[in-house]
């Protein structure tokens, strides 16, 4: 799902929850984060990861999930190869985000929604590699998260190598369902933070 808009200022794409707990590229969160983005200025790009909806393949254990991440932003990159990108996620989406975006050699930064810190299948709980990251990462975490409240994620991005924000959407748990304006508008906040951010040498 590919949305336009006038004069775009960047691209980003925007990665689904768990494909075995119904995630979808329609789910509510990641198609209000979308609309943050284009709100914020961007083309936004949403896609059923393998075996989701009627993509081929089959859940891979978020290794072939971030494969089709990182396919998804050579594609923006061929289409809009002048416009800087960003790569966002919810969930299991956020941390497909995390491993493919670093891969994208011109990545301006990443937006990770909902980042879990508490065992979810089939998901790995090691940040180091999101704190040794010299990209720009905002996050975007619900006040009452269940699987790491943004108290906890801040102290998990502590020592962190590149410039980090977290924003935190009050009177919401994991999927953001009791605020998605607020998610929104924190959504787009965060793209023009990472668009802002001086991107680090790396």
């Amino acid at each position: 799902m590919l949305e336009e808009v006038g004069t775009p200022r960047f691209t980003a794409v925007v990665c689904h929850p768990h494909p075995l707990m119904g995630g979808t590229m329609n789910t509510h969160a990641v198609h209000r984060i979308a609309r943050g983005v284009r709100l914020a200025g961007g083309v936004s790009i949403r896609f059923n990861f393998r075996g989701v909806g009627l993509s081929e393949g089959r859940y891979d254990r978020g290794h072939g999930e971030a494969d089709d991440a990182e396919a998804v932003l050579a594609f923006l990159a061929s289409r809009y190869p002048a416009l800087p990108r960003l790569c966002c996620g919810f969930s299991f989406g956020a941390v497909a985000a995390l491993v493919a975006g670093p891969r994208d050699a011109e990545l301006r930064g990443l937006l990770l929604a909902g980042l879990p810190l508490a065992p979810v299948p089939d998901l790995p709980r090691d940040l180091a590699p999101l704190r040794a990251l010299t990209l720009p990462v905002a996050v975007v975490q619900a006040e009452q998260d269940q699987f790491g409240t943004p108290a906890q994620v801040r102290a998990a991005l502590e020592g962190s190598s590149g410039p980090r924000r977290v924003a935190e959407v009050r009177h919401a748990t994991h999927l953001f369902t009791e605020a998605l304006d607020d998610l929104q508008l924190e959504a787009e906040a965060a793209a023009g933070w990472l668009l802002d951010s001086a991107r680090p040498a790396r």
